[in-house]
């Protein structure tokens, strides 16, 4: 029988927690996922939490804040004054913004708190500093091909 390891290519079903029990992404209702183990665009803790299972098993893991989105990063939280707001924008919390920085990259930041004159800004990832808590079901592995 396989079992997942390194460069697995793997579908899945799955529930992501907060500690709390607060659902915050799930498959459930949805197509599963399918992805290759190794390829960078998952959390180090997640890949890890599914080596070794088997098709059709299903498991509970937690994964600490280091192995999913690490510690918030204060630099990452601003304040902005509103005059440096587009006039037509009337900020809320919970918005997601995007902002150039000088070299031209993109970030994504969320709009924590609005005050009179000024809003903060969180660049940081949202579950950052959070403990994580999935529920997995294995649907399907297969082998990566392997090119001469």
């Amino acid at each position: 029988m396989s079992i997942v390891k390194a460069n697995s290519i793997v579908k899945v079903h799955y529930t992501g927690k907060l500690t709390n029990g607060q659902i915050f992404d799930t498959t459930e209702g949805n197509d599963p996922i399918e992805f290759t183990l190794g390829d960078g665009n998952l959390i180090p803790g997640f890949e890890k939490g599914l080596l070794d299972m088997k098709v059709n098993e299903k498991k509970s893991f937690t994964i600490t804040k280091e192995d999913a989105y690490g510690d918030v990063i204060t630099e990452l939280i601003q304040e902005v004054s509103k005059a440096d707001l587009p006039q037509d924008m009337e900020p809320k919390v919970g918005m997601g913004l995007v902002s150039k920085t000088p070299d031209g990259q993109e970030m994504n930041l969320m709009v924590v708190e609005v005050k009179e004159d000024s809003i903060i800004l969180d660049g940081n990832h949202p579950l950052a500093g959070r403990v994580l808590v999935f529920d997995i079901e294995i649907l399907e592995i297969k082998e990566p091909l392997i090119t001469a």
